[in-house]
């Protein structure tokens, strides 16, 4: 259960620097530096990936497309 605490807090710190618009995130006394907004997103939904895969739950995504003809 620790990897799990450890995954939530990487994340926290990746989502709070995303809200704050510095593209620099320190935990563990690890620094990392992302290039982009995007790249934080990006980083935010592997570990939404992996704390699911530690939790054994899946995401689960799913676009409905509805068309109609309007009559």
């Amino acid at each position: 259960m620790a990897k799990v605490a450890e995954l939530r807090a990487r994340r926290d710190a990746l989502c709070a620097q995303r809200s704050s618009g510095v593209a620099r995130v320190s935990y563990d006394g690890k620094t990392v530096d992302y290039r982009s907004v995007a790249e934080i997103d990006r980083a935010i939904e592997a570990l939404d990936r992996e704390i699911a895969a530690a939790e054994g739950r899946r995401i689960v995504r799913q676009i409905r497309v509805t068309t109609a003809k309007g009559l």
